[in-house]
């Protein structure tokens, strides 16, 4: 567990989900599960980050890659505006996906160091990785285009939360914590 930052992810969710409860903001019917193809695909794409964490690993290859980082914003700003989104809201959401990639690849790093005999035994290939982690960009952005109104409205936080339950009930406390730090900007 990730003490920090497993601390203000899981803050954030009881927060929205008290603040959803007392204001009344649930969802309404036809809302409900509204935000799950978003929030799944930021889960798919938190548990896709073991493979990027295996193909990084023992090789020097740093998590924190700023080049790439920026190319994969640059990317999701131009799609964004072919889209219709706003571009700037895209890359706030990216960010929030590069950070919880990150996170769980430090989290397995740091696991592996301390248990050597669970380290992976076989080497992922990153450029066979990349195109999985574009197809669920590129879900995100689209499902972020169909829900912009949903995301603007007084229900978001409580459909957010929703989402973030149903995505994050088969995930380890690692991928829990990954997926709350993936998903706080999709509410406008």
């Amino acid at each position: 567990m990730i003490s920090t930052g497993g601390f203000a992810v899981r803050s954030f969710v009881v927060g929205v989900a008290v603040v959803a409860a007392v204001l009344g903001l649930g969802a309404p019917a036809q809302a409900e599960g509204a935000l799950d193809p978003l929030v799944g695909s930021a889960a798919e794409r938190v548990v896709l980050s073991d493979q990027v964490a295996a193909a990084k690993w023992g090789t020097g290859s740093p998590i924190e890659d700023p080049e790439r980082e920026q190319q994969v914003l640059d990317g999701v700003a131009a799609r964004a505006v072919e889209l219709g989104l706003d571009p700037e809201e895209a890359k706030r959401v990216f960010r929030d996906q590069i950070e919880a990639s990150k996170l769980v690849q430090r989290g397995l790093h740091a696991h592996w160091s301390a248990h050597p005999d669970e380290q992976p035994t076989e080497r992922p290939d990153l450029g066979e990785i990349r195109p999985e982690l574009d197809r669920l960009g590129e879900a995100i952005l689209v499902v972020l285009r169909d829900t912009d109104d949903l995301r603007e409205g007084a229900s978001c936080p409580g459909l957010l939360v929703s989402a973030y339950a149903h995505s994050a009930h088969d995930l380890d406390a690692l991928h829990q914590t990954a997926l709350g730090r993936a998903v706080p900007l999709i509410c406008s």
